[in-house]
């Protein structure tokens, strides 16, 4: 009888705070890009959550300069490690600056969602758009990779959060690429408002 109620009282002892964990396989976007790690949205995000009631951990696997492939490479040890509950997919942005081709982005996207399933997590993935380095016939069809995989595949779609954050210039570093740590706190508060319509 000792032993049963001592084992009650470990199982509560270590209920975990955090009921749910969120993997952000990202890039420089969410990296926190020149930066301390801990003032980039995704360091902000769990206390964004917590305010609607949602305990997360976040774990911020987002590194700088890398593409879906770099993604999808990189997945299977991330789920392994961390046995998510969710994961949000913000790539992409570097395959469109590189000009690879759209078939690629999509199946690299596609094949990271089947692979979270797999892992019996949730995938999320984010809207991406580039700079029309290319011509306007690529910028499009880049932008509608992200719809096609989210309808083929039946995943939600959050809106880019880069569009809220580029029309304040003094938010934005002077390669008019990437957020300053001013806008961190607003992108983190526009995930978490997102995210919530999913958990």
């Amino acid at each position: 009888m000792f032993r049963l109620l001592s084992l009650v009282l470990l199982l509560l002892s270590v209920n975990p705070a955090y009921s749910k964990t969120l993997i952000i396989l990202g890039d420089s976007l969410s990296a926190g890009y020149q930066m301390p790690i801990e003032q980039a949205w995704p360091s902000l995000l769990t206390d964004d959550l917590a305010k609607s009631g949602q305990q997360v951990s976040v774990i911020n696997a987002s590194i700088s300069g890398d593409t879906t492939g770099n993604g999808l490479a990189r997945l299977p040890q991330l789920l392994q490690q961390h046995n998510p509950e969710y994961v949000l997919i913000e790539l992409g942005a570097n395959d469109g600056l590189r000009g690879f081709p759209t078939g690629i982005v999509q199946k690299n996207l596609s094949d990271m969602i089947t692979m979270i399933r797999d892992s019996d997590a949730t995938p999320l993935l984010m809207q991406i758009h580039i700079l029309p380095n290319y011509g306007k016939r690529y910028t499009e069809a880049f932008a509608s990779v992200y719809p096609k995989v989210s309808q083929n595949l039946d995943v939600p779609l959050l809106p880019f959060f880069l569009e809220g954050v580029i029309i304040k210039p003094e938010w934005m570093m002077s390669d008019g690429l990437h957020p300053k740590p001013e806008a961190q706190p607003w992108i983190s508060n526009f995930v978490a408002d997102e995210l919530i319509n999913h958990f």
